[in-house]
């Protein structure tokens, strides 16, 4: 493992660890981000010294189309881990990877970036932020609104080491079994927060609506539009509400 106080980006220094001896699988931890990114090249706002951030670079064994499943694996090691620290909350997975509660306040985010050359997966870089003890009362409005903590969930701030632990070791968990061959969707299912209700996706500059209708076996989300039912490979939720009941097909 290698901690940072305070470091640009922690997938940047993931990914220059794959060019070191040894750097493979190293876990690189930030108490602040000055550069932290999410999703689509949104900046990533943590406080230091209250969250976790933490990156991994790793060369998997599995072919470009696993790609998507890479990213659910790595979403369900962090909904794991958040759950082994605050066992008596729901917390779901929104696709593709937002770790929520069962109100859909978002407790984790994840960005996994990967290479990909000549029809070869090369490496990935798996970034993960927990909002572990920044508490709602201290984020901002903007922040607050849909978002929440482990602390606000167990009522007391927790031992970020301690979550760490058993975060690396699900990840390296879930990573083994989809070597393996093992395919985490129908566990990523069990856990959706979208199924049957009414979403609204950002495309880049395209944005789709319709009915979630759940993930394919490639870890795709199901959505049932006007147009039809699409597969959704990349993607955002930006909107999530309850389907009238005459819109959920029977």
């Amino acid at each position: 493992m290698e901690f940072h106080a305070a470091i640009g980006s922690t997938n940047d220094r993931a990914r220059a660890a794959l060019r070191e001896p040894e750097g493979e699988g190293l876990a690189v931890v930030a108490d602040l981000q000055t550069a932290g990114r999410g999703r689509r090249g949104r900046s990533w706002e943590s406080p230091a010294g209250v969250n976790l951030a933490v990156s991994v670079g790793v060369r998997p064994l599995l072919e470009p189309s696993q790609v998507g499943l890479l990213g659910i694996a790595a979403a369900l090691a962090t909904r794991d881990a958040c759950a082994a620290l605050a066992p008596d909350t729901t917390l779901a997975i929104r696709w593709p990877n937002d770790v929520v509660t069962a109100g859909g306040d978002k407790v984790a985010g994840l960005l996994v970036e990967t290479a990909i050359e000549d029809g070869r997966l090369l490496e990935a870089v798996i970034g993960i932020g927990i909002n572990v003890n920044w508490r709602r009362s201290a984020m901002p409005a903007e922040i607050a609104g849909r978002a929440t903590s482990l602390a606000d969930l167990v009522g007391a701030e927790l031992d970020r080491v301690a979550l760490l632990a058993v975060l690396l070791n699900a990840l390296d968990a879930e990573l083994v079994a989809l070597e393996r061959g093992d395919s985490p969707v129908n566990r990523f299912r069990s856990v959706s927060a979208l199924d049957g209700r009414r979403v609204g996706v950002e495309l880049g500059e395209a944005r789709l609506e319709g009915i979630a209708a759940g993930i394919a076996d490639d870890g795709a989300l199901l959505l049932d539009t006007a147009a039809g039912r699409v597969a959704l490979t990349i993607g955002e939720v930006i909107s999530v509400r309850d389907a009238d009941p005459a819109e959920v097909p029977a």
